[in-house]
């Protein structure tokens, strides 16, 4: 596990490297912002319209030759951007193909690395290697951003593609040698039975038919749309009402990140998440966004901002550990794909919405009015379940009748 965390972090920091440059990239061969945003989309849309085979793929084949191809694949396509770039022959056209491949093979690659994750640790140590995994994604895009602007400085923007392609090989290299607890388990597996035939459509009917997974996408999707952009609207809020500058800006960014931090070491002491807690703490994380949004000082909104990121990386923590364990063993793959699938339908409907708010109600009111919207949706949402579930059948026990018990 300890190799697999340094694995991660290097790749984190490598993909960081490159996705710090990527909008550039393509700002400098278009002069486009609307072809920046569409290179984005067409990254994710192999999420929207494969991402539950992909899943599906992770459950039917090895997982550890799985990640290792997949992982050596993407590195691959990096570094075939950088040979593009260095030689000057990337076009839009090859750029948009290129990102397509990427979002195709992520499908595989996502699911097949976080379920490998934990298939090294023990059953009731898997929260913890979540919130390892969390705390590693964050340190990795601190270091990623800053690793960024150094190599482009010095070599170039070829540099940050090529070292994310070492970044892949490496986590590639690494796999073959990690062992998972399974391995370790003297008691042979379970044979697989031939009417497990792992097909999409069982991975889609088992999220739909499970009461918590709906939930929780329930919960973590309204979120994404009308929060936790923050990139956005605390971008528009810092630069605007508070006046402040790039440099405020990247200040709140990095508190950001410390909560994320802090957030993810919290969460990896939770044993039993449930999604009642990850509602909670995306509630409170929404009500702490809503008074944010009122902030009078970019002091006081740093305040708030801290405790926020804590809150909504534990509720994030949490909710990764329900989707990654309460499913069973053989369908966790397609539950992932699903939930990547669904990840990806708010990606894309987050940014527009919350834009379209902040031109209707400006950053203070999309902060203020999206927290009290997600808090509210939440609580109606527990209050609904609550008149929905069934009330326990009281059987009372009787005392036997005084003929019957002298008879007896």
């Amino acid at each position: 596990m300890r190799w697999w965390s340094v694995a991660n972090l290097v790749s984190n920091a490598g993909t960081w490297m490159q996705l710090t440059v990527q909008n550039l990239l393509v700002l400098q061969i278009t002069g486009s912002a609307a072809a920046t945003g569409l290179s984005l989309s067409v990254q994710a849309a192999p999420g929207l319209l494969v991402g539950v085979a992909g899943g599906a793929a992770v459950d039917r084949w090895p997982r550890k030759r799985t990640a290792a191809v997949s992982q050596a694949l993407l590195g691959a396509v990096a570094f075939t951007t950088a040979l593009l770039i260095a030689f000057d022959r990337l076009g839009l056209g090859v750029l948009m193909a290129l990102a397509a491949v990427t979002g195709l093979i992520a499908t595989v690659d996502g699911p097949a690395c976080a379920l490998l994750g934990n298939d090294l640790v023990r059953a009731e140590d898997v929260p913890s290697a979540i919130g390892v995994g969390s705390l590693v994604g964050n340190a990795g895009r601190l270091a990623g951003a800053g690793l960024a602007g150094l190599a482009v400085g010095v070599f170039g923007t070829a540099a940050a593609y090529a070292a994310n392609g070492v970044s892949f090989l490496f986590v590639a290299a690494v796999i073959p040698f990690l062992r998972p607890v399974a391995a370790d388990d003297p008691r042979p597996a379970p044979a697989a039975t031939p009417d497990d035939t792992m097909t999409v459509r069982e991975g889609l009917a088992y999220f739909a038919r499970r009461p918590r997974l709906v939930a929780l996408a329930g919960i973590t999707g309204i979120s994404a749309v009308l929060g936790r952009n923050y990139g956005l609207t605390l971008a528009v809020l810092v630069t605007g009402p508070l006046a402040g500058g790039a440099g405020d800006f990247g200040t709140v960014s990095t508190v950001l990140a410390l909560g994320g931090i802090i957030g993810a070491v919290i969460g990896a002491r939770l044993r039993k998440p449930s999604v009642r807690l990850v509602g909670a703490l995306a509630a409170a994380g929404a009500l702490l966004q809503a008074v944010a949004g009122l902030s009078p000082s970019i002091a006081v909104l740093l305040a708030l901002v801290l405790p926020m990121a804590v809150v909504e990386s534990v509720s994030d923590t949490a909710g990764t550990t329900v989707l990654q364990t309460a499913p069973p063993a053989d369908m966790r793959g397609r539950v992932l794909g699903v939930w990547g699938s669904v990840r990806t339908v708010w990606g894309l409907a987050g940014p527009p919405a919350l834009g379209l708010l902040m031109e209707l109600a400006g950053a203070r009111g999309a902060l203020v009015a999206g927290g009290l919207a997600i808090a509210a949706a939440i609580g109606a949402g527990h209050l609904l379940r609550r008149r929905r579930a069934p009330e326990p059948v009281v059987t009372p026990v009787l005392a036997p009748h005084p003929a019957l018990s002298t008879a007896a």
